[in-house]
């Protein structure tokens, strides 16, 4: 945070110059202080990837740049690249900005998602499919409960996500998970135990990211391959914000379990409102291309318990 000086002008009685010119040095080193004190909250408080994140994997293809205020993944023939949360978190409210691989993207998947470790792992995803230049890029969003997934939606977006930073939300709490971009919600996915659904509440997860090749699948089922000749490609990450349950093994969670409505603690109870619940059916109207939930030919025994209460 850059301090500006700024002159103010005062018409006072000769006779208060002295006292005043005393006082005012007072005020403004009062100030001066106070406004330094909050330059050092802000710098302190603000997303810094180098706080959060490791590289993982890429040898050298993933960065963090410009301070920790820039993150970037890159993608070529031998190998792509990824990172991780050196915390761990039960519940949280996750925003990421990304600008996606620019061009010719077709072959190439950009993930940002929570997992846990093991095989009946819990996780919530984020996947970016690209595709041939000029063609809308892929949102896919899926969620895993004790290792089971199937619960696909693949949405377009309504902006061209390689121009610009966008916002890529997860709100996890006890009561839903919320994928939003932009702060518009795109998908809910309710908590309904009472009714024998399993909901990912119990196990701690991290954050990751990576872009990786999967052209056996990605565009247009495998059909369209990577153009190496287009490569490196590279993604970017920038404006990390998180408020969330930090997990340790020794104290468990970081959140009060007596205070879970505080004001740093209100997304714990956070849900949609009807604005939201109208926003989702906005975008599923006009953008989603797939969900799961009406694929009778996949479940032809029955679709999945939730989608009949959701």
């Amino acid at each position: 945070m850059q301090l500006i000086p700024h002159q103010i002008h005062f018409s006072l009685p000769s006779n208060q110059l002295a006292s005043y010119s005393l006082t005012s040095s007072k005020m403004a080193t009062r100030i001066l202080i106070g406004l330094l004190f909050v330059a050092f909250f802000v710098a302190a408080s603000a997303s810094n990837f180098n706080q959060y994140f490791d590289i993982t994997w890429g040898e050298g293809r993933g960065k963090i740049l410009n301070n920790g205020q820039l993150l970037t993944l890159s993608l070529d023939k031998a190998s792509g690249s990824g990172f991780r949360s050196k915390n761990e978190y039960l519940f949280g409210k996750i925003d990421m900005q990304l600008k996606l691989v620019p061009g010719n993207s077709a072959g190439t998947v950009t993930t940002y998602y929570l997992s846990s470790l093991g095989d009946a792992h819990d996780e919530i995803d984020f996947e970016f499919l690209g595709n041939l230049s000029g063609d809308p890029y892929i949102v896919h969003t899926n969620i895993y409960t004790q290792g089971k997934g199937n619960k696909e939606q693949q949405f377009y977006l309504w902006f061209d996500p390689t121009k610009d930073f966008h916002t890529y939300s997860i709100l996890w709490n006890p009561q839903s998970i919320i994928f939003s971009v932009d702060g518009t919600p795109l998908r809910e996915f309710k908590n309904f135990e009472s009714k024998g659904i399993p909901f990912p509440k119990s196990q701690v997860m991290s954050i990751y990211s990576s872009l990786w090749d999967a052209d056996n699948w990605a565009t247009r089922g495998g059909l369209v391959k990577t153009d190496w000749t287009q490569s490196p490609f590279t993604a970017s990450y920038g404006n990390f914000n998180i408020q969330a349950c930090v997990w340790t093994s020794s104290s468990g969670s970081s959140c009060s379990s007596k205070t879970p409505s505080s004001s740093n603690q209100s997304w714990m109870k956070q849900s949609l409102d009807s604005t939201g619940h109208a926003r989702i059916q906005w975008v599923q109207k006009n953008y989603m291309i797939y969900n799961y939930c009406t694929d009778t030919k996949r479940f032809p025994q029955g679709l999945p318990p939730e989608c009949s209460v959701a």
